[in-house]
């Protein structure tokens, strides 16, 4: 079972790394060997919504206008759900013979590999839970940033300690640094550690970052460090997918999108 052991010693890391991939420019990086990064993604269930092929549903662009198809990718069941329940009713033709299909954030990269550069290749775009965007822009907003709204989809993860590092947890023989989809789950845990260290209560806090930006990181920046890092689905994610049977399971989304009306 993982327990807390220590703040990392890895101070800044994240954050440093996601400011250096944006001010990079010329600058040459390593990239992070790409199966390295599927394995860190895979273990992430996301949903998307696609017909019984697996193709998912997707926005093209206005009629006359260039570029590529785009298929939400939604970080929360529910809201796909919600989505799906109102496409329903709003257009029951396009809903038809489509539903909610949970795939590993892992194949969701690969397919945008797959299709990037490609003139018809079909684009992913995160839709994150709107309750974890805002407690994202409540706690920019807290740390005295002048932000409106937080762009991406919000990862959250703790530090603490003298020197502000990151909380890590021991998962086997290895010491990882946690980042959760859902504020409240980090949360809790967070409020068990006060209670086993109320000296260090004082000092314990929750920084937001963005899952796009994390993996650009992972795609430009070669850091061993970086391989502590681990993505915690939120529960609910993990239950939906547990409460699938396996002969049911539906297949991924295709590289075919399936058809949806010009915008």
């Amino acid at each position: 079972m993982k327990s807390f052991v220590r703040w990392s010693a890895t101070v800044g890391l994240v954050g440093s790394a996601l400011l250096s991939s944006v001010l990079a420019g010329a600058t040459q990086v390593l990239a992070l060997p790409k199966d390295q990064i599927l394995q860190k993604l895979r273990p992430v269930p996301v949903f998307t919504i696609a017909n019984s092929q697996g193709a998912p549903l997707v926005a093209s662009p206005p009629q006359g206008q260039k570029g590529q198809p785009v298929a939400g990718v939604f970080i929360s069941q529910k809201d796909a759900q919600a989505f799906l329940d109102n496409l329903k009713t709003k257009n029951p033709e396009l809903a038809k013979g489509v539903s909610v299909v949970p795939v590993s954030l892992a194949e969701v990269y690969q397919l945008n590999l797959d299709n990037k550069g490609k003139p018809d290749g079909l684009g992913f775009a995160f839709v994150p839970s709107q309750q974890q965007v805002a407690s994202a822009t409540s706690l920019l907003k807290q740390s005295g940033q002048q932000v409106q709204q937080f762009n991406g989809t919000p990862l959250f993860v703790a530090r603490g300690g003298k020197e502000k590092g990151y909380l890590t947890i021991q998962d086997g023989n290895k010491a990882v640094i946690p980042m959760f989809f859902k504020k409240e789950e980090l949360q809790a845990l967070l409020d068990k550690f006060k209670q086993q260290q109320p000296n260090l209560a004082s000092t314990v806090e929750i920084q937001v970052l963005n899952l796009e930006g994390l993996i650009q990181v992972l795609q430009e920046k070669n850091d061993p460090q970086l391989n502590q890092i681990v993505l915690v689905p939120s529960q609910e994610s993990i239950e939906y997918v547990r409460s699938l049977s396996a002969p049911g399971q539906k297949p991924a989304p295709g590289a075919k999108p399936a058809p949806a009306p010009k915008k």
